[in-house]
């Protein structure tokens, strides 16, 4: 099976239980579900949840019974993308090639669809799953926690909004101290639930202690490339390809990493970072191993 034939096939797995578990539109209040809906269902590569499925199967998992748990990255990271477009932070009216949540269904029901997406996630993820002991999953949600919490995603996100010329959203140059500002910007606010989701893949599957440190340094090196590759596409590609507005890093003045380093020097990293995910990937001795491949996939996209 290509990348292409893996991913999309793991895509509609995805798909279909974020179909399946999220309340129905009608449920009461119908405009709430229907916001959530709008905002899971609209697209989107679906990498978080994607990563989960590879590591675990890498570690020779059985999926099915896991999905749940594993859709619940998506549910986190796109009450990320809802709240990250509010006019408080990034003020943004597109994501994914159409209008922003809070465009469609208004500011307040904005903010309140992120909030029901992040505890519906945690709902999902403590959903007894079957095959797996109650400690193991809670390691399981404890680590996906701690990748959000305020030293996490949430940590980055206040960074990035403190890194933004002090909040005042407009350029400035960027000096050699901003270097360890980015760092803990990306590593936090991007990096460390890219890391979680291979995580909970290999401890719902059962990997052992030597795996999973295996699967961290391969997160956190996949994550980091991640959002360099995010850095470059965005004053590289056009908002049509992006499904979301381009050029606003640079609009924003925002600490990035071809602001910092120009944008060969950013490639280059995210090579070498994509050098250090693929030898451990390679580490990891299950039977079907896509984890090299969805990190070239990674670094290679156009979007």
């Amino acid at each position: 099976m290509t990348i292409d034939e893996y991913l999309k096939s793991r895509r509609a797995m995805v798909e279909a239980a974020l179909e399946r578990e999220l309340p129905p539109a009608n449920t009461p209040p119908a405009v709430i579900h229907e916001a959530m809906r709008y905002a899971v269902l609209g697209g989107g590569k679906r990498i978080r949840p994607i990563l989960a499925i590879a590591a675990a199967e890498a570690c020779g998992a059985k999926i099915e019974p896991l999905l749940k748990a594993f859709s619940s990255l998506e549910l986190i990271h796109t009450y990320s993308l809802v709240h990250d477009d509010l006019p408080a932070l990034d003020n943004d009216d597109l994501r994914r090639g159409r209008k922003t949540t809070h465009v469609v269904f208004g500011e307040a029901m904005g903010i309140l669809t992120g909030d029901a997406l992040l505890t519906e996630a945690f709902s999902w993820l403590a959903a007894p799953v079957e095959g797996v002991d109650a400690s193991r999953q809670l390691r399981a949600i404890a680590e996906v926690a701690r990748a959000v919490d305020s030293t996490g995603m949430i940590g980055g996100q206040v960074a990035d909004l403190e890194a933004t010329i002090g909040g005042a959203r407009t350029p400035r140059p960027h000096g050699a101290d901003d270097v360890s500002a980015l760092l803990f910007i990306h590593r936090n606010k991007t990096g460390k639930l890219l890391t979680a989701s291979v995580l909970l893949g290999g401890i719902l599957a059962g990997a052992d202690d030597d795996e999973l440190a295996t699967l961290r340094r391969y997160g956190e090196a996949t994550g980091l490339a991640f959002q360099i590759v995010d850095d470059l596409l965005d004053i590289e590609e056009s908002a049509a390809t992006l499904g979301k507005t381009a050029g606003k890093d640079v609009e924003q003045g925002k600490l990035t990493y071809p602001a910092l380093m120009g944008a060969e020097a950013a490639r280059a990293e995210a090579g070498r970072l994509l050098g250090e995910a693929v030898a451990n990937a390679d580490m990891i001795k299950g039977p079907l191993n896509y984890l090299a491949a969805i990190a070239r996939f990674i670094c290679d996209r156009r979007s």
